[in-house]
């Protein structure tokens, strides 16, 4: 516990900007002010332990410690902002592994006194719970669409639009982080300065809040936010370019490429401090890159963007509903014969379990969203394949000639087919009755001419007659006759059965004939269908 907040926070402010300016290669030499701002509030950040924590684990703080049932004009007292870091740094050495504890004393006994010296310079000993969640849920670490949501929700009435006088207020109290750096000239709070982020928006709901502060550029006073989360995530980037002023043989960080000099590269300190050779000048147009592409990698994605059928704008954020989702009303909850500490332990373990169900229906939500898009393009293609497949119906009228052969031929083709089909059929009797009669010729029953004709079965379709006696084949089970061929020549070697095998024999070559001369035909239409096919593709 601190005891004397005003000394104890000016020592520690004092020692704390005295690190700044040795450790982090004097950021006050760097000429843009919101590189240098961001600078300075990242050595903090990382200083105070916060680049660990993100805006789940301060909500979760928060609740603990009873903040969100607090009206926001609330003014607790120095204690209690320090029980509230206690328990945001004693959360995140349960998460973090055995060999990476942080020193919980001094990361709340730094942060304590930096947040002190931006809001309570004079040492009254009292922070308002609005202030006090601006200032966590702005410098700690995290994704910034999740906190710029959170900040939202705090800034705005139940029906989820922005009130100006809160954004004001915000703006107000968030504007001190870089005042206290030292950076208040270049990132000062007006009275103007709300309005100049919503100019032409009357009625700010989420997606408008989100749509203005993570554009690019994002309003001039917010610029230090955007590019401290960019700073965050491009410090481990490796570039393998050599830094055309320092000739380093590799960048960390950001790398920037001159728009006018031939594949003049300067690595982020260099450009940061103004550092310029040759015909190169600090006038030049410089682009900034946050990773590092290959030539090969370059001309693959170029290729892929120039043949990519898919429209590449897509939202800077998921999109959120107007209307903000209503909250779990607890309030009526009893946890009874538990000790308080179990309590409250029981109630921050239910906060946790809210909020991750939340995250599981945002995400099955954003899923579900990529789906539709995807069978919307899946129909999409199928509808263009189809067209262009199909000359389109205004424009088959235009040659009924055309169509009258297509039709034709494909009346054609149907007939062909039925009558092969017949055909078919009928060489199929014929040979079951082949079988037929090559059982009675081998058996020793009686003689072919003796057989009594009432005898046949009435289902056969095609009776065969023979010049020796009337005699008709039912049909079989079997269709083929592949293992009969030498003993059906056999049979027929004698003179009395050769007028009934020529018959047959005849009858079928007949039949195999005529399927011969249909498939030919078949053939022929099918190809004189597919060149009429294509001649109306040509022709329109």
């Amino acid at each position: 516990m601190i005891e004397d907040p005003g000394n104890s926070t000016m020592v520690d402010k004092r020692q704390l900007f005295v690190e700044m300016r040795k450790c982090n290669l004097e950021l006050d030499s760097i000429r843009l002010s919101t590189y240098r701002t961001a600078c300075k509030l990242r050595f903090i950040q990382k200083r105070c332990n916060l680049h660990l924590v993100d805006i789940w684990n301060i909500i979760e703080a928060f609740r603990e410690n009873g903040l969100n049932t607090m009206e926001l004009n609330t003014e607790p007292t120095v204690s209690r902002l320090e029980t509230i870091l206690s328990t945001i740094f004693h959360q995140l050495n349960k998460r973090m592994p055995t060999t990476h504890q942080v020193d919980v004393e001094q990361s709340v006994l730094l942060l304590l006194n930096f947040l002190l010296a931006a809001y309570d310079p004079e040492g009254l000993g009292n922070i308002s719970v609005f202030v006090m969640k601006m200032a966590l849920a702005t410098i700690c670490g995290g994704k910034i669409l999740d906190k710029l949501r959170y900040i939202f929700s705090q800034i705005a009435d139940p029906t989820g639009l922005m009130i100006y006088s809160q954004f004001d207020q915000f703006l107000k109290e968030v504007l001190k982080l870089p005042a206290t750096v030292f950076e208040g000239p270049s990132f000062g709070y007006t009275e103007q300065t709300a309005r100049t982020c919503f100019a032409q928006q009357k009625q700010v709901y989420l997606n408008v809040f989100l749509d203005v502060l993570m554009s690019d550029p994002p309003p001039q006073c917010l610029v230090w936010l955007t590019l401290l989360h960019r700073l965050a995530n491009v410090e481990n980037v490796f570039h393998p370019v050599e830094c055309s002023w320092c000739h380093s043989q590799s960048m960390m960080g950001f790398r920037y490429r001159c728009q006018q000099c031939h594949n003049y590269q300067l690595c982020q300190d260099c450009f940061w401090k103004g550092h310029a050779s040759g015909s190169h000048s600090n006038q030049h147009q410089m682009k900034e890159y946050t990773s590092w592409k290959s030539p090969a990698k370059k001309l693959s994605n170029a290729l892929s963007k120039s043949l990519s059928c898919a429209s590449s704008h897509e939202p800077l954020h998921h999109m959120f509903p107007d209307v903000p989702e209503k909250p779990l009303n607890l309030a009526h909850v009893v946890f009874l014969n538990l000790p308080l500490v179990q309590q409250a332990r029981m109630s921050g373990d239910l906060s946790l379990c809210l909020d991750t169900n939340k995250q599981h229906r945002q995400l099955i939500a954003e899923l579900e969203n990529r789906n539709k898009e995807i069978l919307k393009e899946i129909q999409r293609l199928r509808q263009q394949h189809d067209e262009a497949c199909q000359p389109p119906n205004d424009k088959v009228h235009q040659n009924p000639t055309l169509l009258a052969e297509l039709r034709h031929l494909r009346q054609r083709k149907e007939e062909l087919e039925q009558r092969m089909s017949a055909l078919q059929g009928s060489r199929r009797e014929l040979m079951v009755q082949l079988e037929q009669l090559m059982l009675l010729l081998k058996g020793p029953g009686p003689s072919p001419n003796s057989y009594p004709s009432n005898s046949v079965s009435s289902s056969t379709p095609l009776p065969v007659q023979s010049t020796a006696g009337n005699t008709t084949a039912s049909k079989m089970p079997q269709d083929s006759l592949m293992d009969l061929g030498g003993d059906v020549q056999k049979a027929f070697t004698q003179s009395s059965r050769r007028n009934l095998r020529n018959d047959l024999l005849v009858a079928a070559d007949s039949i195999t004939n005529t399927m011969s001369l249909l498939v030919r035909e078949l053939q022929t239409v099918i190809c004189r269908e597919r060149t009429y096919n294509d001649g109306v593709c040509e022709h329109f």
